[in-house]
């Protein structure tokens, strides 16, 4: 058996044409006890992350990389199909370094914003630009110089190699593939003598779509997602013309390709040239601009002391002394410098600013935030951390240095604004909402597959109501607990079918989408980090937003709450029918009417104390102070309901 990496393989992140998950991939490639192997998804490298860390972890050396589509001229230009002209080609492209993952994010990220048609397209002008650190393989019989030899056009398919060898010198290979499909077969008798006359090295792939053979019909019910097609039509498109694109084994491989010289030997030598790694765990915060002859520690400095004095005299007359607002404003201080936050501090505080200026209705903080005074004197909450002994180190840690995260809550109708104002401080290519992925759950995975397999429609509704809400549950748990589900899976035609169809790609990733808050700023160009996508509503980063914070980039939570939204509208008309202004900082906390309401369990619309099992403990509870809400919001959680502590703090409080 000869050595052999896979350099060519997609994930579920090539979405609904791939069934392979992450776990499973490392796991895999353990059990064949290869030492590398590559991640080269359709256009994209949503899973990047993921694999390199989970490869890590395994043992495995990562190869990051992606199976762009090379528009047939100009990314600009739409083809004419009318005449034949063809939108576009796959070419294979792996990441050596640094630089290469950097030309690798521009080419992505162009091909998604300057030649996006059906596809993210690229062209040779962006090549030539963005060709230093990668290496290029020919690709699949989709590619250019495999299409244009099966159309017999052996000159030109000659003469494109020698440009990609001009542009790639040694780094670019003629990739040949066999899953018993004719066309390979041809394109491997044709690809040798390309290969003799211009030194151009073959390589050996598998188009790797799923772990393992029996896995080709899964990609099937995947395939006829993305047509919207049923399983059964004799006529559809990419109906399954092998089941070889799976896992191979270095024996499989040295099978179909150890007659060949040295294509399997390739692999190992092009997997020894790629050397990239994510820097994780380093920080990369945008620059804040301050007044001229300032630092950031400075003016962060400046900016809380004058937000200090401003509320000097409010502390006047509270339990705790001005010395210990003083000491504590102190300490704050000394360890966000320390930790290198104060940066972080001042793009907060200055984006709340912007709000409040266009009066634009804010949040007064939620989360651990609130713990801290620094927060509280730069106006970025609204609420003193001292009057309820709130602790700082459970907002910033400095045994345990992470980046801070301040959710911060918008009108809704203006949170556009917002984050408009972010892009023009910070450069519009600098920032972008974040990417999240909509997945396969157990209800949405028999709805889907139910479709494709033509079972009726009641069939699959009455299945899929048997399975209850939420992204924790799980189909095999529901299938050893619920007896029920089991028989109705048993009494519907092709039930047992369509549930294994369910099981195999239950938490797939189906599509993309922006998420509803996630915010990210670069320090310089996104594209020095991580590629851009385009999702059904924007532009938007390529890594989840735990993802983007683990490359070490600033991602900001700007929610836009429609709560917001009523209150202002409220005010408004408070003020236009009543003629009194109210200040929501400044209503009181203890105002007697306001706990009749929770006390009677009226409290539809608000915040955590909207659901049917929090308005009984208000009622049964009676609440008469904020601190009252603060513990009733703590007991209703999973952990203390089920122990009954929050039965016992009401039978207490009522005595």
């Amino acid at each position: 058996m000869k050595p052999f990496i896979h350099l060519h393989l997609h994930s579920q992140f090539s979405l609904l044409d791939s069934s392979l998950q992450i776990e499973g991939l490392v796991e895999q490639a353990k059990s064949l006890n290869m030492p590398a192997v590559a991640l080269t998804d359709h256009g994209n490298i949503l899973g990047a992350v993921n694999f390199y860390k989970q490869a890590k972890k395994g043992g495995i050396k990562p190869i990051i990389g992606s199976e762009l589509y090379l528009a047939s001229g100009s990314r600009f230009d739409k083809p004419n199909r009318q005449l034949g002209e063809i939108n576009y080609f796959h070419l294979l492209v792996l990441v050596k370094n640094d630089e290469g993952y950097y030309n690798l994010c521009n080419l992505i990220s162009k091909g998604y914003t300057e030649g996006f048609y059906r596809k993210p397209r690229i062209d040779r002008e962006l090549l030539e630009k963005y060709r230093n650190g990668l290496v290029v393989l020919s690709a699949c019989i989709q590619g250019e110089i495999p299409y244009l030899l099966l159309h017999d056009r052996q000159d030109e398919a000659q003469k494109a190699a020698l440009w990609y060898r001009e542009k790639f010198g040694d780094d670019f290979y003629l990739e040949i593939q066999n899953h018993g499909l004719p066309q390979q077969l041809e394109v491997i008798e044709k690809m040798i003598p390309i290969s003799r006359e211009l030194s151009i090295p073959m390589v050996a792939t598998n188009d790797v779509h799923y772990l393992k053979k029996e896995d080709s019909d899964v990609r099937e019910i995947l395939i006829c997602l993305q047509t919207k097609n049923v399983l059964s039509d004799p006529n559809r498109a990419m109906k399954k013309e092998t089941d070889q694109m799976y896992l191979k084994s270095g024996a499989e491989m040295t099978a179909l390709f150890g007659h060949l010289d040295s294509v399997l030997d390739q692999t190992v030598d092009i997997a020894a040239k790629c050397n990239f790694d994510f820097k994780l765990g380093t920080y990369y915060l945008p620059k804040f601009t301050v007044p001229d002859g300032m630092s950031i520690d400075g003016y962060f400095e400046q900016v809380c002391r004058d937000g200090f004095k401003k509320l000097e005299s409010s502390f006047q007359n509270k339990s705790k002394t001005m010395e210990v607002y003083r000491e504590r404003l102190e300490y704050e201080i000394q360890k966000i410098r320390e930790m290198g936050f104060p940066g972080y501090f001042l793009i907060v505080w200055d984006i709340i600013r912007f709000a409040r200026e266009q009066n634009i209705p804010v949040g007064p903080g939620r989360g651990s935030v609130v713990g801290s005074l620094v927060a509280y004197v730069m106006g970025i909450t609204c609420l003193d951390p001292m009057d309820y002994d709130l602790i700082f180190e459970r907002f910033l840690n400095p045994e345990r240095i992470s980046m801070p995260d301040i959710d911060m809550d918008f009108d809704g109708e203006r949170r556009d604004e917002v984050i408009r104002y972010i892009r023009e401080k910070y450069g519009e290519a600098s920032t972008a909402q974040i990417v999240t992925f909509g997945r396969m759950k157990a209800k949405l995975a028999i709805r889907d597959i139910g479709r494709v397999l033509e079972i009726p429609l009641n069939d699959v509704n009455k299945i899929a109501k048997m399975i209850p809400e939420g992204p924790k549950v799980s189909l095999k748990a529901e299938l050893a607990g619920n007896n029920d589900l089991v028989k109705e899976i048993q009494r519907v035609h092709r039930g047992p079918e369509l549930v294994d169809f369910a099981l195999r790609l239950e938490n797939n990733v189906r599509n993309t989408s922006m998420h509803a808050a996630g915010v990210v700023i670069a320090p310089k160009e996104l594209t020095h980090f991580m590629p851009l996508y385009r999702s059904s509503e924007d532009i938007v980063t390529q890594f989840e937003k735990e993802e983007v914070e683990e490359i070490g980039l600033l991602k900001m939570d700007i929610l836009g709450l429609k709560t917001l939204t009523i209150m202002k509208n409220i005010l408004r008309e408070v003020k236009e029918v009543e003629g009194v202004k109210i200040d929501l900082d400044r209503i009181p906390l203890d105002d007697p009417k306001t706990f009749e309401i929770f006390q009677k369990g009226d409290t539809d619309g608000v915040f955590q104390f909207e659901s049917g099992g929090m308005k009984d403990y208000l009622i049964r509870s009676r609440p008469t102070k904020l601190e009252d809400l603060i513990v009733l919001n703590g007991l209703y959680r999973p952990g203390p309901l089920e122990s009954g502590m929050a039965n016992s703090y009401v039978n207490r409080k009522l005595g």
